[in-house]
């Protein structure tokens, strides 16, 4: 499968929720498969708040896979042979998208902490100028998992002709007590690591590893499940020739650890910071309750939860149909078993699979 990536400038800039204003920005997309002659098999594809544009196929620089090639691809649920699919790195992240790693053009120095708030809200617009850049009227399909879910959701409610279909997956109209709670914490050990310097660690030539690990740590607990954690680990003893410090005693330890030194070494501090916000703040219900925010819906919503899944469990998806369905919204709503905790909406099935290319190709 071809990867086409791009960068793209948007000279119009952008008015943020916040009050703030981006004069200009760059987005960094990826795209797949071929866009047909009427622009009618766009998908736009949302991503969560760690990921980027990198959905899908072998990155030949990084080597990386993307994170929903699982799902997106040729023959497979988001099938690459019959939509043109686009995914772009959300502004705020650090992925090539303007961040707080990217020059402010005002000052001639790295935003930092300066970067101004986004919110979930701003990435449905910024990914609309996209739209608009690419001539595409109305997308085919728009979905994404937990925060990218949270987005497909807004798309639909910010953007009610631009889109026949949606696909709202592991994700919920707001985040829980719970949630705001637990990204606090991770947020916290941001803050107190001795190299975070207020934000400012570009400018010191350093960067908060020791926080971002515990950050992903505290992180990857809430994306597995119970049952998965003791099916994948168990009590097992990591071997000695492959721990990762003379510390550890369990594999479940060594996974953490690798899983954390790994993020740490490729994700920005402050990007983590306002994404988790990004999460936090969102409320499809904000200004009005969620039966008037959703009564603007005019596309299709296909929600997915999963059973073992104890971050968005399945009940906040369920929230989202009973509300749409209030106000005559056509949605499907599916609970599957899931084996990976909140992280299910990664990995393919035969159901999950068969689920999203049926609505993707009803009529």
């Amino acid at each position: 499968m071809k990867i086409n990536k791009e960068l793209i400038h948007f000279n119009e800039g952008l008015d943020l929720e916040s009050g703030s204003r981006l004069d200009s920005f760059d987005l960094m997309i990826e795209s797949y498969g071929q866009l047909n002659k009427d622009k009618s098999n766009a998908v736009l594809i949302c991503h969560a708040f760690s990921g980027d544009h990198h959905a899908a196929g072998l990155d030949p620089e990084s080597g990386d896979i993307g994170w929903w090639d699982n799902i997106i691809g040729p023959d497979k649920a988001i099938d690459t042979n019959k939509y043109f699919v686009v995914c772009s790195n959300n502004l705020g992240g650090c992925s090539g998208s303007t961040g707080p790693t990217s020059i402010n053009q005002s000052t001639g120095k790295v935003y930092g902490k300066d970067f101004p708030i986004v919110s979930v809200v701003d990435w449905v617009n910024s990914q609309k100028l996209l739209t608009d850049f690419l001539g595409i009227t109305k997308w085919h399909f728009v979905a994404g998992g937990s925060l990218g879910g949270m987005q497909a959701l807004q798309w639909s409610i910010s953007f009610p002709d631009s889109l026949s279909k949606a696909g709202i997956f592991a994700a919920a109209a707001k985040s829980s007590t719970q949630n705001i709670a637990m990204n606090e914490v991770s947020r916290e050990s941001i803050r107190k690591d001795a190299n975070f310097f207020d934000g400012n660690y570009i400018e010191k030539n350093t960067k908060p590893r020791n926080g971002l690990k515990a950050a992903r740590m505290l992180g990857h607990i809430t994306y597995l499940s119970e049952r998965h954690m003791n099916l994948k680990f168990g009590r097992k003893f990591q071997k000695a020739d492959s721990k990762l410090s003379g510390e550890i005693d369990y594999e479940v330890e060594n996974y953490l650890q690798y899983k954390g030194e790994k993020f740490s070494d490729s994700f920005d501090a402050n990007s983590y910071i306002l994404m988790t916000k990004a999460m936090d703040n969102y409320d499809a219900s904000a200004s009005e309750s969620l039966e008037d925010a959703m009564s603007k819906i005019l596309c299709r919503l296909l929600i997915i939860g999963f059973e073992s899944d104890w971050l968005y469990p399945p009940e906040r998806g369920k929230e989202i149909q009973l509300a749409g369905m209030k106000t005559n919204v056509n949605c499907t709503y599916v609970s599957l078993p899931g084996e990976q905790g909140h992280d299910s909406f990664l990995f393919a099935s035969e159901k999950y699979d068969e689920i999203i290319k049926s609505f993707i190709e009803s009529k």
